[in-house]
């Protein structure tokens, strides 16, 4: 197996009486899609704020290309080329969609003034939005007057446009209809290819099993399986969320 891009050790994290990780390890390979999937406690949201730097773990190791590294911050996990699609895409709804791309990165004509250049970031997200596939009916217009796919396809620009190794999706499909679930799918199809790793955070098995590369899995605050999509099916992957599968095999529980 490749070294991986990202990777956690036995991280913990406790909040309280709440262990919501118990010694849960990960790893994202360079050029793949995997699948981070659990039931609804399993703590794949605390690992993955622990990976992107919203949260600091009590214990355990986190590396990147096989070097410990200490994620402070978001602020830190961009610093080693990894970005975050959040759940709720953490867009200005009455900023325009180039406005959005470098929203906290705004390129200024005069820094000192902050005086913005506004025709080199449309221009630039113009060609990340093309480099994706993604078709804007007005990149001028307030990303409020788009629809959820497309507003999801902005922050997926946006992810992409910075990221170099690494971009975490907190299920980017959840409340999208069929034709704008296909169109995410795509896009996060597209970012492989371009050589930068995605993380999809998703309970749709279905679309875990269509896209993704390798599934991982955490069940009370471990990873208790392994599995390559195209091996895996739904069953399996139902069984080890929920502890019915516990027999040990190859690309299997771990």
């Amino acid at each position: 197996m490749a070294e991986p891009l990202l990777e956690a050790r036995s991280v913990t994290k406790r909040y309280g009486h709440v262990q919501a990780l118990d010694g849960a390890s990960f790893a994202v390979l360079p050029g793949e899609v995997v699948a981070l999937i659990g039931d609804n406690g399993a703590g794949k949201s605390t690992l993955v704020k622990v990976l992107s730097g919203a949260i600091r773990p009590d214990g355990g190791e986190i590396l990147v290309e096989g070097e410990p590294v200490s994620l402070s911050s978001p602020v830190d996990a961009r610093r080693h080329g990894i970005e975050t699609v959040y759940q709720d895409l953490a867009l200005a709804p009455d900023l325009d969609a180039a406005a959005n791309l470098y929203l906290g990165r705004e390129i200024y004509l005069v820094p000192l003034l902050r005086v913005l250049n506004r025709s080199a970031m449309r221009r630039s997200a113009v060609s990340a939005f093309a480099e994706l596939g993604v078709e804007l009916p007005d990149v001028s217009a307030p990303v409020a007057t788009l629809s959820g796919g497309q507003r999801q396809s902005v922050a997926v620009a946006r992810a992409v446009a910075f990221a170099s190794k690494v971009i975490f999706m907190d299920e980017p499909t959840a409340a999208l209809g069929v034709v704008q679930r296909g169109r995410v799918l795509d896009n996060i199809r597209r970012v492989r290819d371009r050589g930068i790793s995605v993380v999809l955070i998703s309970h749709n098995m279905p679309e875990v099993l269509a896209v993704a590369d390798r599934v991982e899995v955490l069940r009370l605050g471990r990873r208790v399986a392994r599995f390559t999509a195209s091996e895996a099916s739904l069953e399996q992957l139902v069984g080890a969320m929920t502890g019915a599968l516990t027999t040990e095999g190859e690309g299997g529980v771990k």
